[in-house]
């Protein structure tokens, strides 16, 4: 089959490369659609994504869409041959204490797609096949496009955090970075009830493409008087602030915005250093600071959403290419302005 396979940083190449072998409780998929995510773009960039190190070359990509080809084995988990699916791409392990209570999410046996995250590293999506297990695949609406069912692992990404902060319904909720994760986010809690949805960033084009979206209102959050333009929106500040951006900045601007009692929800990745936080204004706040890794059992959830119409991804769709196009949409989906989701057709 043919393949995007990362050599190194800035070096990805188009090969030929193994169809995977389909073992006992796998399905094979034929790729339709495969996005480019942050976790890719720093994989084709550095050559390593935070602590993960690949140790060989590996295929990129765990956002997807793709037809069931071959299946091996029997059971309700297994998708019929034939049916257009997206993919959960983190298989746990499925008898862990964490799988077992409902957070396969934290299992420490995960297997992720297209990731450096084991070793040897796992191929994903980025060619014409891949095998995963049957229970990951997720069946899509004949009528939903493939750009779009390879949106809803992202979405899941966002929908998870909503999860995570409880409720938002009827609460004021600001999110930091409007990056595609950060943008699902505020649509997310726009779909379920938040009002006001507030979306800060530096880029004052991602703050168009907020307004755009439907978000409420945009903050700069170097603005001078940006305390003020909080307390016109909130009074007291937030209800919910769901951090996506994974800047330093942000995260320590969100408990001087967040209001007493509130709650904040960090999603971006900061790096491996630690961060400080200021511990007393989380003790005279009674803030409640989570974090939101992944997903858990979100993703018909997600696709019910978009299905239905509460959430359209169709915006976010800014480039569709050939997978022999690789090194190109890579680049186009480095840029931060431009690019909101960058994908390849197969």
């Amino acid at each position: 089959m043919n393949a995007a396979v990362l050599h190194g940083a800035k070096d990805i190449r188009l090969e030929q490369f193994r169809i995977p072998e389909l073992q006992a409780g796998m399905v094979l998929l034929k790729i339709r659609r495969v996005g480019i995510c942050g976790s890719d773009l720093h994989y084709f960039a550095d050559g390593y994504c935070g602590s993960f190190v690949p140790t060989r070359p590996f295929i990129l990509g765990h956002e997807l869409t793709a037809e069931v080809v071959a299946v091996n084995g029997e059971g309700a988990n297994m998708p019929a041959i034939g049916a257009r699916v997206t993919v959960n791409p983190a298989r746990a392990c499925g008898f862990c204490t964490y799988c077992k209570s409902g957070r396969s999410n934290l299992c420490r046996q995960t297997i992720m797609l297209g990731s450096g995250s084991t070793n040897p590293p796992t191929n994903g999506a980025m060619a014409e096949y891949v095998s995963v297990r049957g229970d990951q695949c997720h069946v899509l609406p004949d009528g939903m496009e493939d750009g779009l069912g390879a949106m809803i692992e992202p979405l899941a990404v966002a929908l998870q955090a909503i999860k995570r902060a409880g409720t938002v319904a009827g609460q004021r909720v600001l999110v930091t970075g409007g990056g595609t994760i950060g943008l699902l986010t505020a649509l997310t809690a726009r779909a379920y009830g938040a009002i006001p949805v507030v979306l800060s960033d530096i880029v004052a084009e991602r703050r168009q493409t907020a307004l755009d979206c439907g978000v409420d209102a945009v903050l700069d959050p170097t603005a001078p008087k940006l305390e003020q333009a909080v307390k016109t929106l909130t009074g007291e500040g937030f209800d919910a602030i769901f951090e996506a951006s994974g800047a330093r900045p942000a995260l320590r601007q969100a408990f001087d915005l967040v209001r007493p009692g509130g709650t904040i929800v960090q999603i971006g990745t900061l790096g491996s250093a630690d961060v400080p936080l200021p511990a007393n204004e989380v003790m005279v706040k009674e803030i409640q600071f989570l974090g939101s890794f992944r997903y858990g059992d979100v993703f018909d959830e997600a696709i019910r959403l978009v299905a239905s119409g509460r959430i359209d991804l169709n915006p976010f769709i800014t480039s569709v290419l050939p997978l022999n196009e690789i090194t190109k949409a890579m680049h186009l989906a480095g840029d931060k302005v431009q690019a909101l989701k960058v994908q390849l057709h197969l």
